[in-house]
């Protein structure tokens, strides 16, 4: 059985580069069918300055996608071919302009016989097939330069692991990662303030027991993130979204936002109208996660946090 039929399409990359083997080695043969001595991999810098004239190394390398090194590299080799020379026109060192030689302008003359007939060959070719590759490869250069194969491949890995992210309530035995996961991210940027410590050394006192809950995230069925909901004495706020923190190790797995979730689900279940929330601009991930919840920025409230400056809220009704 072919590779590629076990393989599937996780194997593209090879796939191209075979049928791009193929194509150069055919090439190679095509140049010596025409007596000419050139290199494939030379094609679109020779093309470009004998269409377009002097150029310089970095206006060939954004013309035909390439790096400047790789551009570098091959116009030594056709250098060193008698293709094309330096500073054409240029008495600024530091400014390269190379263009075509002598030799190289009449090896553009002999080359358009035969690229014409590696035209007409190519559109049988396409004529042939069901599938025009050209306008496919097109697309496909378009497709993934507003987003790459990385990053597409990215959002599944992301998709994957969100699909095992579970969220629970708060059951005592989290108690020690409510407050480790807590601490961890506020001494990473901040320092544990007596407001925190009265939160996370008793949760059960301190939020439970007043109305509010405790949502944590397992992944694995390990706590690598949580949230709370607290219930607010305060006629303008029903509850506060506080004390989400996720572990480093579980960013990527929208735990963040399945647990902002959560507590949004459970403040609508017991008729909220609003949600207040604290935080800092630095965290911009957070503040990016609160605004992708639908929360809104507000201004002049007093919080009893040094670290807060910005506050919003989530309109339910």
């Amino acid at each position: 059985m072919d590779i590629f039929q076990k393989t599937g399409k996780v194997a593209i990359g090879s796939r191209l580069r075979l049928l791009t083997a193929k194509v150069t080695e055919d090439a190679s043969k095509i140049y010596e069918m025409y007596h000419v001595d050139f290199s494939p991999k030379w094609f679109p810098v020779f093309f470009v300055l004998s269409e377009d004239g002097e150029k310089t190394i970095t206006e060939i390398a954004e013309q035909i996608r390439h790096s400047q090194p790789s551009v570098t590299k091959i116009i030594k080799e056709m250098s060193g071919a008698g293709l094309v020379k330096g500073n054409q026109k240029s008495d600024d060192k530091r400014r390269n302009v190379v263009g075509l030689s002598k030799k190289g302008t009449q090896l553009a003359e002999t080359l358009r016989i035969q690229t014409k007939d590696v035209e007409l060959a190519v559109e049988g070719l396409m004529a042939e097939s069901t599938n025009n590759l050209w306008e496919a490869i097109a697309e496909w250069e378009f497709l993934l330069q507003k987003k790459s194969l990385f990053k597409r491949v990215q959002e599944q890995k992301k998709l994957r692991e969100s699909a095992n992210v579970e969220i629970v309530e708060y059951e005592p035995k989290y108690k020690t990662a409510f407050k480790q996961l807590n601490e961890e991210w506020i001494s990473n940027y901040f320092e544990i303030e007596e407001t925190d410590s009265k939160a996370l050394d008793n949760p059960e006192k301190s939020i439970l027991e007043k109305g509010g809950e405790i949502f944590v995230a397992l992944y694995e069925n390990e706590p690598l993130g949580v949230c709370a909901l607290i219930k607010m004495d305060d006629p303008d706020y029903d509850f506060e979204l506080a004390k989400m923190a996720v572990s480093p190790k579980a960013q990527g797995k929208s735990i963040g936002l399945k647990l902002g979730q959560a507590v949004i689900e459970e403040a609508r279940k017991q008729g909220a109208k609003k949600i207040y929330l604290e935080s800092n601009t630095i965290l911009t991930p957070a503040i990016n996660l609160y605004y992708k919840l639908g929360f809104e920025k507000i201004v002049g409230r007093a919080t009893p946090y040094k670290r807060c400056n910005i506050q919003m809220e989530l309109r339910l009704k």
